[in-house]
């Protein structure tokens, strides 16, 4: 298979991680027969695509280690899709709203999406999304205060807490690093999960931003069964399984 052009290559990487969910650098090097120098470039192009993660000796779907990643980072993963994640739950936001929206690259993409109708009122302990939101004129933010987290940029901690029992709120935004159907949602922080089991309490509506990826997975802590959950937004990426599962228990699913 030598004198292969790299957009052949690039093709033989993807299609053989779509369907084993991991390459090996030493295996690609053999089938595509060009150097390990060439395969690595190859894998650093494709993750600065975000179409897969570089792990030691090889690459993967999915990332490799805890869901932990700073939030830059996060941000550059499935994009597109969590943009459109976004513009959804931005559609979702009423005239003279007021909304919590939580950590996390999803709904940051949602508070790029923001141009209400009126005015509107946003809790966040999330300074990425109180940075993107104090731009626009009708938006008043209340930030969350409290120990900064430096992954997510976002506060936990009683302070944060604290000032969630003085509101009350129609929607929480709510972004999460796993999703699995039996454990229910999880975020890979036990602060995080407690702040964000605040949030539930505090409004009439869980609407949960997720791109594919995050389903099957299961974080450290977790924040609350399936079952709470009102509305999940997901990429096409989804299984057909789980949405039906999901509109079963009563869950609205919207994909983009």
């Amino acid at each position: 298979m030598s004198m292969i052009n790299i957009a052949e290559r690039h093709k033989f990487i993807l299609d053989k991680l779509a369907e084993k969910g991991y390459v090996n650098v030493v295996d690609l090097c053999k089938e595509l027969d060009v150097s390990g120098v060439t395969i690595r470039k190859d894998l650093k192009l494709l993750e600065d695509k975000a179409l897969l993660f570089r792990s030691h000796g090889g690459a993967s779907v999915n990332n490799p280690y805890t869901n932990d990643k700073p939030v830059n980072e996060k941000e550059k993963l499935r994009s597109e899709e969590k943009n459109n994640i976004g513009l959804a739950a931005a559609a979702l936001i009423a005239p003279n709203d007021a909304i919590i929206i939580a950590s996390g690259t999803s709904v940051l993409a949602l508070a790029k999406n923001i141009h209400p109708k009126g005015h509107l009122t946003v809790i966040t302990g999330a300074l990425n999304v109180a940075l993107e939101l104090i731009r626009i004129p009708d938006v008043e933010v209340i930030q969350l205060g409290g120990q900064l987290r430096t992954s997510s940029s976002s506060v936990t901690g009683p302070y944060a807490e604290k000032i969630l029992e003085d509101f009350s709120c129609s929607k929480l935004f709510l972004g999460v690093d796993g999703i699995d159907l039996e454990f229910g949602l999880t975020t890979s922080n036990i602060m995080e999960a407690h702040l964000n089991q605040k949030m539930i309490a505090t409004v009439q509506k869980i609407i949960v931003l997720a791109d594919s990826t995050k389903f099957g997975k299961r974080g450290f802590g977790r924040i609350c069964g399936l079952e709470d959950v009102d509305e999940v937004i997901t990429d096409t990426g989804i299984s057909p399984h789980l949405v039906k599962t999901m509109e079963d228990m009563g869950i609205k699913v919207t994909i983009v």
